[in-house]
C-alpha cells in the first residue's frame, strides 16, 4: 500500500504528465524570443521615431523629462527653466517668476479696510507718493552702486551717437496740428500753467514737447505701429534697481505685435508669465517690450533734479535690456558707448533731453547719461518751442527703426527649440494664472465682505457671545 498524495502534488505530476520532456530546441527558442523582446523594449524605452514623437508629442510633453526639449514643461513643473535648455551665461536674462504666496497677499491685503492698496491702486498713487524716494540726494550714490552714473563715461557717448543726435536734432518736422504751442496760443497756454500741479502740466504742456507716439500712428504714421505706450504705469513687469519700481509719467516701448511667433518663442524664457507678474529684464509693463524713452513732468514747486532721477533709474533699465541680450550673444562690442535709451525731464518752462548708453570699458556693463540739450522753450516768444518735439518725433521716425532691427537681429540668434505643444502650454499656463488670481481676488472679496457684514451685524450666533434668542412654542391647535 502507498500513502495517500498530496493534492499540490498530485496536481504537479498531472501537469509534468500532459506537458512530457521538454526538448532543449525549443526551450532555446523560448530563451532567444525573450531576449529579442528585451531588445526591442529597450530600444523603445531609449528613444521613439520621429513620427512616435510628433503624434504623441500633446499627451506626453507635460509628463516628459527631457525639459531640454520641453523647457515649458519645466516652468511649469519646477517653477524655474531647465539648467541644460541654456548656457550658464544665459541665467542672467532669465525671467524672475512671481511666487503664488506674493499674488494671495497682494489680494488679501487689497481687501484689508484701511490699507492703502484697498483704497488707491498702485498706479494711481500721488505723483507726490511715487517720487519721495528721488528727492533725496543721496540716491545719486544708490545708483552708482548699481553701475549707473548720471553723467557720461571717460570715453563719452560713441562718435556715431553723436552724429546721430545731430540729426535727430536738425531734421525738420511739420508743428502738430491744433498745437497748443501756435502762435496765438502759445504765450497763453504757458502762462495757465504756472503754479499749477503736474497732473495740470502734463495735461497741457507734454503733449507739446515729447508727441504720443500711439497719436502719431492714429493718425496715418503707420511705421510707428509696433510701439505702445503707457502713462503713468508702475513698470511691474521688471527687474528694478532700487525701490521702489520706475512708474514714469510717459514712457514708449514696442509692442508684442511687432515680434514674430519665432522671436516671441525665443524670448519666452526672458519673459516667463508676463500677465501673471513676472518680472524681466527686457519688459516694463505686460505690454511694453524693450522700452526706450521715458518722461517726467514736475511743476514750479518741485526741481528738475528729481525728475533727472527718475529717469535715470528708468532709462537704465531700458538699456539694461539691450545689453543683457547683446552680452548673452556676445556681441557687446556692437552696443558699446552707442545711445540705447532716451529721457525728457521738464516742467512749466524747462526741458531737459538726455540720451542713455553703456560703457564696457571694464568688460561689464556700467550705464551713464549724455545731456543732448537743456533750454527753456518759452525764451525769445517761443523760438525753440518745438525743439524737444521734433526731436522725439526724429527719435520714432529715424532712430527707432534701426534699434529695432538691431534687437530683432539678436533675437533671432538665440537658441531656438520647435514644438508643437508650446504654444498651448503656454496658453494654458497663462488662463491657469489668471483663474488662479481671480479665485484669490474673489476669495478675499467674500472674506471681506464677511468680515464687513459681521462688523455691522449684530451677532445673533449660538455660540457668539451675545444672548441667544429664546424658540417661540407652538400653539395648541
Amino acid at each position: 500500500k502507498h500513502a495517500p498524495l498530496n493534492p499540490f502534488t498530485m496536481v504537479l505530476t498531472r501537469a509534468q504528465t500532459r506537458a512530457g520532456p521538454e526538448k532543449k530546441g525549443n526551450k532555446r527558442k523560448r530563451q532567444d524570443g525573450r531576449q529579442q523582446s528585451t531588445i526591442k523594449r529597450a530600444k523603445l524605452l531609449g528613444g521613439r521615431n520621429e513620427d512616435e514623437q510628433s503624434v504623441n508629442c500633446s499627451a506626453t510633453y507635460l509628463t516628459s523629462t527631457d525639459h531640454k526639449a520641453n523647457p515649458i514643461a519645466s516652468w511649469v513643473e519646477n517653477s524655474h527653466w531647465p539648467e541644460s535648455f541654456f548656457d550658464r551665461s544665459m541665467d542672467r536674462v532669465l525671467a524672475r517668476k512671481k511666487s503664488a504666496s506674493s499674488v494671495g497677499s497682494r489680494s488679501r491685503k487689497r481687501s484689508q479696510p484701511g490699507s492703502a492698496s484697498s483704497v488707491t491702486p498702485s498706479d494711481q498713487k500721488p505723483r507726490e507718493e511715487k517720487s519721495a524716494r528721488y528727492r533725496d540726494v543721496r540716491y545719486n550714490e544708490e545708483l552708482q552702486d548699481k553701475k549707473s552714473y548720471m553723467m557720461d563715461s571717460e570715453q563719452g557717448i560713441s562718435d556715431e551717437s553723436k552724429k546721430q543726435i545731430v540729426r535727430l536734432l536738425n531734421s525738420e518736422q511739420e508743428p502738430p496740428q491744433d498745437s497748443s504751442f501756435s502762435d496765438t496760443l502759445f504765450s497763453r497756454t504757458c502762462q495757465s500753467v504756472v503754479d499749477r500741479n503736474e497732473a495740470r502740466i502734463n495735461r497741457d504742456i507734454t503733449p507739446e514737447l515729447v508727441p504720443s507716439a500711439e497719436k502719431l500712428t492714429h493718425r496715418g504714421a503707420r511705421k510707428l505701429g509696433c510701439l505702445v505706450e503707457s502713462i503713468n504705469e508702475g513698470w511691474s513687469n521688471s527687474m528694478p534697481l532700487t525701490n521702489p519700481r520706475p512708474q514714469p509719467d510717459y514712457s514708449v516701448g514696442f509692442k508684442r505685435g511687432a515680434f514674430s511667433e519665432a522671436q516671441l518663442a525665443k524670448i519666452a524664457p526672458m519673459i516667463g508669465n508676463r500677465i501673471a507678474g513676472d518680472q524681466s529684464k527686457i519688459m516694463a509693463t505686460y505690454l511694453i517690450y524693450f522700452p526706450f524713452l521715458s518722461c517726467e513732468v514736475k511743476c514750479s514747486s518741485t526741481s528738475l533734479e528729481e525728475a533727472d532721477r527718475q529717469n535715470a533709474h528708468t532709462a537704465t533699465l531700458a538699456v539694461r535690456g539691450v545689453v543683457e541680450l547683446f552680452m548673452v550673444l556676445e556681441r557687446e562690442h556692437e552696443i558699446d558707448r552707442k545711445m540705447l535709451a532716451f529721457s525728457v525731464s521738464h516742467d512749466h518752462r524747462q526741458v531737459r533731453l538726455y540720451a542713455h548708453y553703456a560703457d564696457f570699458k571694464e568688460g561689464d556693463a556700467k550705464y551713464y547719461r549724455h545731456t543732448i540739450r537743456t533750454f527753456d522753450f518759452t525764451e525769445l516768444d517761443g523760438k525753440e518751442k518745438f525743439t524737444s518735439y521734433r526731436f522725439i518725433k526724429n527719435v520714432y521716425e529715424i532712430w527707432m527703426p534701426q534699434h529695432f532691427s538691431m534687437i530683432c537681429s539678436a533675437i533671432d540668434q538665440l537658441p531656438g527649440y520647435s514644438n508643437p505643444g508650446v504654444t498651448s502650454l503656454q496658453e494654458s499656463a497663462l488662463s491657469h494664472h489668471l483663474e488662479r488670481y481671480s479665485l484669490s481676488q474673489s476669495q478675499s472679496e467674500i472674506e471681506s465682505a464677511h468680515e464687513s457684514q459681521q462688523d455691522a451685524t449684530p451677532n445673533t450666533s449660538f455660540t457668539g457671545a451675545g444672548p441667544a434668542k429664546k424658540q417661540r412654542r407652538r400653539r395648541a391647535s
